[in-house]
C-alpha cells in the first residue's frame, strides 16, 4: 500500500533484534523438475508428464494378500520386499497392513532415519497397491481398526537408549535407486526421539551430505495421521506427532510425484531437500491441506517443477528456503544445471511453481513443531532466502495475511559439514548469524484475489523483505493484484530480475507484521494487530473420492491378478 514506503526503516541494531526470529522459520522448499540433457540444455519435454522414471514391463511379480479370490504367496509386504530382486513388481491386495520391519532389530539406525515399518534397500523395485484407498500401510498396533485415532492403538516404536520410543517411519526406501511406490494409503507413523514420523521416505542418507538415491517415483499416494496426543506439554504432544507425509532427501532425479495427497502433518505434507541442486523432480497434481506447511524444501534446487496442484487450509501454503545448518549444501538455488535454459521460463531459472492454486491458508490449529510454528499464518506461499526461483501463472486467493512473501532467512545455527557463510552466498551479521536474502526470484503473471483481508498494515497480495544491498534483485511483472504489494508498487520499482540492488528494503511495516504473525516476539506486534491464534489442534478426516489408478496392472507382467494388462 502507498503508506508502506513512507514508514521509517529500523536501524541495524533494531533490525538484528527483531529479525533474528525469521531464521527459525521452517527448513523448507518445494522443487519440481524439468528434463536435463547433455551440454546443460534443458530438453523441451512436457512438464505435465506423469510417466514414471522407473517403469518397466519386465521382472517377476510377487503378490501380497488375496485379490479377487486369488491368494498371493506373501502375507506381509516386507516378506515380499525381502524376496524381490531389482526389476521385480510387488502387487498388494486391499487390506490393512500393520508392518513392523523396524521392530525386527534389522537395518535400524533411528538417528538418520534408517528405520521403517517397510524397509526397501534393493534398487529397482516397483511397489504397487491394487486400490489407493483400500491398500493401507498402517502404523497403529496390529488388530486395531484402520488408521485408528484411539490413543491405545498407537505404536511409538522401539525404546531408544534413554528408554523413550524412537518413533516410526512408514515405507522407508534406504539408498535404493529407481524405486517406485504407487496407489496406496500410509497412515499413523508417529514421531519420537529418532528421525521418524514420516509416512513414506526416499532417504538417500539423511545428514550425510551426499546423494544416496538416483531416480524415484510415487503416484496415487495418500499420507495422513489421525492421531495427535493430548498428553503432556505442547512440546511433548508435538514430539510424537507425524512430521512429513511424502518425503525425499539426499536423492537426485529423474523423479516424479503425481496424484499425491497429504494432511495433518506438523512439518509439511510433502518435502524435497538436500539434493545438491540436482533434484530433477516434477510434482504434479498434488493436494496438500491441514499441515503446518503444505510443501517445504531446504536447499533443494536446480530443475524442479511444481504444477497443477492445490495448497489449502494449511498454516502457510508452502515454503522453500536456504539454510546453512540443515540439509546441506546451501543455498536453495533454482538456477538451471550447467547453465541450461528452462523450456518453461525460457530463462536460467529451472525451479518453477506454475498452474497451482494456493488458497485459504489461514489455519492456526494444525499440528506445528519447531521452526515451522513460526511460519506466517494466512500466507499462500513463502520463499525464504531462495534464489533464482520462478513463480508464474498461479492463483493465490483467500489468504488473510499475504498471498505470497519473499523474506530473508537468517540462520544462527551451527553450519552443517563445516560450510562457510560467505562461500555459500550468505552475509554474516552480528546477532543474526548467516543471512540469506531472496535473490533473483521472479513473480510473474499470477492472479491474486481477496488476500490480505486480516487488514493489518502491509497485509496485501504480495510482499518482499531484503536485508542487504549489492545482491541480484527479485522482479515482479504482469501480476493481477488488486490488494497491492508491500512495499507498494513493486512492479514499477523492480520490473527487471538480477539487477544489483543499491539498498535494503524491509517493506515499511511489513517486517513488524511478519514478526507479529510468526508469534515469536510478542513485542513485535503493533497495537491493534489481528492474526488468528492457535486454540487447539484439530485433525481432519481424509476427503472422499481421491482418485485411484484406473488400471493398476498397467505395465505389469502377466500374473494371477493381471491378465492381458488388466485386473482379473
Amino acid at each position: 500500500m502507498d503508506t508502506d514506503r513512507a514508514a521509517p526503516k529500523p536501524g541495524p541494531a533494531e533490525l538484528r533484534t527483531r529479525t533474528s526470529v525469521i531464521g527459525r522459520w521452517h527448513r523448507t522448499a518445494v522443487l519440481l523438475v524439468v528434463c536435463v540433457v547433455g551440454g546443460g540444455v534443458l530438453a523441451a519435454c512436457s512438464s505435465s508428464s506423469s510417466s514414471s522414471p522407473t517403469n518397466a514391463d519386465s521382472g517377476a511379480v510377487l503378490l501380497v494378500g488375496t485379490f479377487q479370490g486369488h491368494a498371493g504367496k506373501y502375507k506381509t509386504i516386507q516378506s515380499a520386499v525381502n524376496a524381490a530382486k531389482s526389476g521385480d513388481w510387488i502387487l498388494i491386495a486391499p487390506g490393512d497392513y500393520h508392518e513392523t520391519a523396524d521392530e525386527s532389530g534389522a537395518w535400524t539406525d533411528p538417528s538418520d532415519g534408517d528405520t521403517g515399518g517397510v524397509m526397501i534397500t534393493t534398487s529397482g523395485i516397483h511397489l504397487r497397491g491394487m486400490n489407493r484407498s483400500t491398500v493401507i500401510v498402517d502404523g497403529t498396533k496390529a488388530g486395531s481398526p484402520a488408521c485408528s485415532s484411539d490413543p491405545s492403538a498407537q505404536n511409538y516404536g522401539a525404546p531408544g537408549s534413554g528408554g523413550q520410543a524412537v518413533g516410526r517411519n512408514g515405507i522407508l526406501i534406504w539408498k535404493a535407486n529407481n524405486v517406485s511406490v504407487d496407489n496406496m494409503t500410509i497412515c499413523n507413523f508417529l514421531g519420537g526421539t529418532g528421525n521418524a514420523g514420516n509416512e513414506i521416505w526416499w532417504n538417500g542418507g539423511d545428514n550425510s551430505g551426499t546423494i544416496g538415491i538416483k531416480g524415484y517415483e510415487g503416484s496415487y499416494l495418500t499420507a495422513t495421521s489421525t492421531f495427535f496426543s493430548a498428553q503432556g506439554t505442547a512440546a511433548q504432544q508435538e514430539a510424537t506427532a507425524a512430521e512429513y507425509g511424502i518425503f525425499s532427501s539426499n536423492s537426485a532425479g529423474p523423479a516424479a510425484w503425481n496424484q499425491i495427497y497429504a494432511s495433518n502433518f506438523n512439518d509439511s505434507g510433502s518435502y524435497v531437500g538436500a539434493c545438491h541442486q540436482v533434484c530433477d523432480v516434477t510434482i504434479n497434481h498434488a493436494w496438500m491441506e491441514y499441515n503446518a506447511l503444505g510443501y517445504s524444501g531446504t536447499n533443494s534446487g536446480g530443475a524442479i517443477v511444481i504444477e497443477n496442484s492445490q495448497f489449502d487450509n494449511n498454516q502457510d501454503g508452502l515454503d522453500t528456503n536456504t539454510q546453512i545448518d540443515g540439509d546441506p549444501p546451501a543455498p536453495q538455488n533454482g538456477e538451471c544445471p550447467d547453465n541450461g535454459t528452462s523450456p518453461i521460463t525460457h530463462t536460467h531459472s529451472c525451479w518453477v511453481f506454475i498452474h497451482n492454486n494456493s488458497h485459504n491458508n489461514n489455519n492456526p490449529n494444525v499440528p506445528e513443531a519447531g521452526e515451522v510454528a513460526a511460519g506466517p499464518i494466512g500466507t499462500g506461499m513463502t520463499l525464504s532466502g531462495g534464489r533464482n526461483d520462478t513463480v508464474m501463472d498461479n492463483s493465490f486467493y483467500d489468504n488473510g495475511a499475504w498471498g505470497f512473501l519473499l523474506v530473508p532467512y537468517p540462520d544462527s545455527g551451527t553450519p552443517s559439514l563445516n560450510q562457510k557463510c560467505s562461500e555459500v552466498g550468505g552475509v554474516e551479521e552480528a546477532g543474526l548469524g548467516c543471512v540469506f536474502d531472496p535473490e533473483g526470484d521472479n513473480l510473474t503473471d499470477n492472479h491474486f484475489s481477496h488476500n490480505g483481508y486480516f487488514g493489518n498494515p502491509s497485509n496485501s497480495d504480495y510482499g518482499q523483505i531484503v536485508f542487504n544491498a549489492g545482491q541480484p534483485q527479485n522482479c515482479f511483472s504482469g501480476n493481477t493484484a488488486p490488494n497491492g504489494s508491500a512495499p507498494a508498487n513493486l512492479e514499477q520499482i523492480q520490473p527487471t530480475c538480477r539487477k544489483i540492488t543499491t539498498e535494503a528494503n524491509t517493506g515499511g511495516p511489513l517486517l513488524d507484521q511478519v514478526l507479529c504473525d510468526s508469534q515469536i516476539i510478542a513485542s513485535a506486534c503493533p497495537a491493534g494487530s489481528n492474526y488468528p491464534r492457535h486454540t487447539g489442534v484439530v485433525m481432519h478426516p481424509l476427503p472422499s473420492g481421491l482418485p485411484t489408478m484406473s488400471n493398476p496392472c498397467q505395465g505389469v507382467p502377466t500374473n494371477a491378478w493381471c491378465v492381458g494388462g488388466k485386473p482379473v
